[in-house]
This record gives C-alpha cells, sequence and structure tokens, in this order.
C-alpha cells in the first residue's frame, strides 16, 4: 500500500495506544517511517513515554463516532487494539457497538485498511461454547471483516514477552511453586507467539494489498501444552524440574482465583485467560508469511521468547506491562482539584515534614516508592490490605513497577496508578485496590530553608454514601501510624540517600 500524498510514509492511527500491545506497536510504527495519531480517552496517560514527541495525540473513544471519524480523516491504516474487558459484565455488547462504529467512520473516511488483533480460536467449537472473551474477540473481527474497508485480522493465542499478562502469570507459577495442584487446562495444546512476532506482524500488515480482507493465525513453532510451558520456562530461568499435579475439578473460576493468589494477576484478568486455556489454540495455518515474510529465527521459538522477556524483566527495560491497561472493576474519576468542589464530601490526612536533605535527594525517595522499595510504613498492614483486596477481587499489592527508579502517568504502582507527575515536585497516585469510594495519595517534595527540603503527603478520599464514611472513620485511628510513619520514613530515607553520597 502507498500512502495517499504519494510519499510512501504511511499515515496510522493507533486505538489502545495506553494498553501493553499499543504501547509497543508506536514507536516500532515511528520507527519504520510512519507517521502514528493515537486516539485516547485519557491523553495524559501518554504524556511521559519515550516517543510522545514523536506522535500526535488526540482526545477520543471508540464508542464515540463523532471524535473518532475526526481522528481517522486522511489517514491510511487504523489499528483497532482495543477491547472492552475492563468494562465489566456488558463488555461483549460494548466491543460489539465499538466495532460498528470503528468500521463504519473508517469507510467514510476512506481508511485503506483496518489492523486488528484478536485471539486465536479453535475452528472446531461452537462460539456459544467459547469463553465469552474469545467468543467476543472473534465477533469483532467479523464485524471489521464486514465493514467494507479492507482488514487484517491477527489472532493470536498466548503472547510471551517481558511484562504482558501471560508471561506474568507463567513465570510466577513456576517461580513460585515448585509443587502444584492445578487445573486441567495444563495439558492443553497451544502455540504461543513471541511480541516481537506479534508488533512485526503488525506493522508489515500495514501494506498488505487492498483486496486482501481476511483473518491469520499468528503463533510461534512451537506447539506444547501448558505444563510444558512452566516446563520450559523453569530450565530457561535455571530453576529445578516442577512436579505439576492437574486436578479435574478446578474450575475456570476457581482456577482464575488460584491464579490471582498466587501471581500479580488479579482474578479478573486471570479469568478470560484460564478460559481460553480450556480449548486447544493452534494455528492452522501460517499464510501471513507471503505478505510479512519470515527471516531468520523468526517466528522466535518459545524458549528464545522466554529468553529476551527475562533479559528485559532483569535488565528493568519493560517498556509496557498488562497493567497500562485498564483493570475491571477499578476507579478512574480524577481527583477533584477544587477546594470547593460540588460533588460531595471529601476527607483529607495531610502530613508535613521538614527534610535536612536536598529536593533532589527527597524526590528520589518519592518517585522511587513501591514495588521493592515498599511504602515505607508499617509493612504489615500494606500486605494485610493487599491480601483483604485481593480476596474481593482486587488487584492487590503486588503489581509492583514497570521501573525500578522512574514512573510515568498511567503506571501502575503496586495497588495504585501514577495519575500525575511534576518531576522533582509532585506525585500523585490514584487508589485502584476495591474501596466504597475514590481514593488519592500526593506526595510533594518542595524547597525549604537553608538548603533543606519540605515534604508534604496528602491522603483524600471520596466516600461512596454511607459506607464509603463508615470506612474512613474505621481507618482513621490507624492513620497515625501508616500515614505518619510513611512521611517520617520517607523524610529518614531522603536524609540518608544523601548522606552515603546520592544526592
Amino acid at each position: 500500500m502507498e500512502s495517499k500524498d504519494g510519499s510512501g510514509r504511511l499515515r496510522c492511527l493507533v486505538t489502545g495506544a495506553t494498553g501493553y500491545i499499543g504501547g509497543r506497536l508506536v514507536p516500532e510504527l515511528l520507527e519504520a517511517g510512519h507517521r502514528v495519531r493515537c486516539l485516547a480517552r485519557t491523553p495524559e496517560k501518554l504524556r511521559d513515554h519515550p516517543w510522545a514527541g514523536e506522535a500526535e495525540v488526540v482526545k477520543g473513544d471508540v464508542t464515540d463516532a463523532e471524535s473518532l471519524g475526526a481522528a481517522m480523516r486522511d489517514f491510511d491504516v487504523a489499528y483497532y487494539l482495543v477491547h472492552a474487558l475492563a468494562s465489566g459484565p456488558g463488555f461483549e455488547r460494548t466491543d460489539r457497538d465499538a466495532a460498528r462504529v470503528f468500521g463504519e467512520q473508517a469507510r467514510a473516511a476512506g481508511v485503506r485498511r483496518i489492523v486488528y488483533l484478536g485471539g486465536l480460536t479453535p475452528a472446531d467449537v461452537p462460539d456459544q461454547e467459547l469463553s465469552p472473551h474469545l467468543r467476543s474477540r472473534a465477533e469483532v473481527g467479523r464485524l471489521l471483516l464486514d465493514s467494507g474497508v479492507p482488514t487484517t485480522v491477527l489472532r493470536a493465542a498466548v503472547i510471551i514477552g517481558s511484562g504482558s499478562a501471560s508471561f506474568e502469570m507463567l513465570r510466577y507459577l513456576t517461580e513460585r511453586l515448585p509443587v502444584m495442584v492445578t487445573p486441567s487446562w495444563v495439558s492443553t495444546r497451544i502455540q504461543p507467539i513471541a511480541v516481537r512476532d506479534v508488533l512485526r506482524y503488525l506493522v508489515g500488515s500495514a501494506h498488505m494489498p487492498a483486496e486482501v480482507n481476511r483473518g491469520f493465525d499468528i503463533g510461534g513453532p512451537d506447539i506444547m501444552t501448558y505444563r510444558d510451558m512452566m516446563q520450559k520456562y523453569a530450565a530457561v530461568a535455571r530453576l529445578r524440574h516442577r512436579l505439576i499435579l492437574p486436578v479435574p475439578m478446578l474450575s475456570p473460576g476457581l482456577s482464575s482465583h488460584w491464579v490471582g493468589l498466587v501471581t500479580p494477576v488479579p482474578a479478573s484478568i486471570a479469568r478470560p485467560l484460564a478460559e481460553s486455556l480450556r480449548f486447544e489454540v493452534v494455528c492452522d495455518e501460517h499464510d501471513i508469511a507471503h505478505y510479512v515474510p519470515d527471516g531468520p529465527g523468526q517466528p522466535f521459538s518459545f524458549a528464545t521468547a522466554l529468553s529476551l522477556a527475562l533479559q528485559r524483566v532483569r535488565e528493568a527495560r519493560v517498556t509496557t506491562r498488562w497493567s497500562s491497561a485498564s483493570t475491571p472493576g477499578i476507579p478512574s474519576d480524577p481527583l477533584p482539584t477544587d477546594p470547593d468542589w460540588a460533588g460531595g464530601s471529601l476527607y483529607t490526612d495531610v502530613r508535613e515534614r521538614d527534610v535536612d536533605a536536598s529536593p533532589d535527594a527527597l524526590w528520589r525517595v518519592v518517585e522511587g516508592i513501591g514495588g521493592d522499595n515498599g511504602w515505607y510504613s508499617f509493612p504489615l498492614a500494606w500486605a494485610v490490605r493487599g491480601w483483604m483486596d485481593r480476596l474481593v477481587g482486587g488487584v492487590g499489592l503486588r503489581r509492583g513497577r514497570r521501573d525500578a527508579q522512574r514512573l510515568r502517568v498511567g503506571d501502575s504502582l503496586d495497588f495504585w496508578r501514577v495519575e500525575e507527575i511534576e518531576p522533582g515536585r509532585l506525585l500523585r497516585l490514584r487508589a485502584e485496590m476495591r474501596l466504597p469510594g475514590l481514593a488519592w495519595l500526593e506526595m510533594y517534595a518542595e524547597k525549604g530553608e537553608d538548603g533543606r527540603s519540605h515534604y508534604r503527603q496528602r491522603a483524600v478520599f471520596h466516600p461512596a454514601g454511607l459506607l464509603g464514611h463508615a470506612y474512613w472513620w474505621s481507618v482513621s485511628p490507624f492513620h497515625a501510624v501508616v500515614f505518619g510513619g510513611m512521611a517520617r520514613n520517607i523524610a529518614r530515607a531522603a536524609v540518608r540517600g544523601q548522606a552515603g553520597g546520592t544526592a
């Protein structure tokens, strides 16, 4: 395909750029010389990505025809990398409506190709027997193929890459359980694929001839059971051979809770993954190679994909994670900044301290909070709160950090998400644990007197109904220990860091 302006440089619209695949696709398209526009409901989430200055970001939503149509105008290729799993029980209808709007607007705008990444489904299983997740992904693919715009549907099973939900699930199950009682789906045959191959096929699909309007199965060269995948991971990671005992009575629902307890992947995300593993998902063809040729050693073997992912994790070079996208059931409202906000009650807990360290030293502690560095206050209380959240289906405290030292807007941070960051001054986190209301935590590193710093910390809670008010008053007696201790220990850590010569 040649671009509309004859330059050979395609104009590509990417939806889902705040997600795991979309966030990696954008720099690949830019490196290939294409112009990229990202459509995002919250453009601020893309502000701190390394490629943010090279790609255009516009506000909009795939369910909003007006904003979507405007974003597509004069563009050659539109990537559909979103799904509504995070929207809750009605996600299939939302996915269906969004796909229809996307196809209609693409046709009206003169888009010349749609590229969609869906799920690999077993050919001999009726749609009604598939998991809702797989059934919806397949339906979206059909709707886009019927849109009147030439469409490429890429169907992948398990995607292996640093930070992917499938990789994290595999990694933590294998590393934490040398002996495990597992669901029967560990014996299901799967054809995993490296995220690098997925990205290569996505980029290459933009150039397909206009007459191509079809789906393609994409997978790596290895067909294996999930048990094989765990044993291979153990070998690549130099762990002992794992003892795996399948138990038939563990349903997808029960096994998703089991996965949620053992791994950082919450049950809400683990369930569609587990349900998808009930059926054999193996490629029926490899026709994609006719249009996007494989080079030497491509597609990558499962062992190579694991090695590359592990290397990225060990070098702290994970560019996007499964938690980059929204998680089902979490709040998304921005912090009300008006002190006289009319939306209802706001409870606050404010702590301030002068710090005998430079603002830079204090900021390094603030930006490094969470994950393996902890929360500088009563670790048992934080751990218990994380387990309580897990038990009610929340994300818990184990999502950790994408990067051990640096944060950016949109990053997940244990059971928080970075809502705002002003380097050197402010870190604002929004709570994603299950709460009867909305909560935020702000940390400021400010310049004090005589070269010292001033640390200010504010916890904000907007209660939802009577239960929300009761929740705040029930936990407020512990704030002196939790929040007060945090302020003290962050100040001490900044002083120690400066004294140790790291300031």
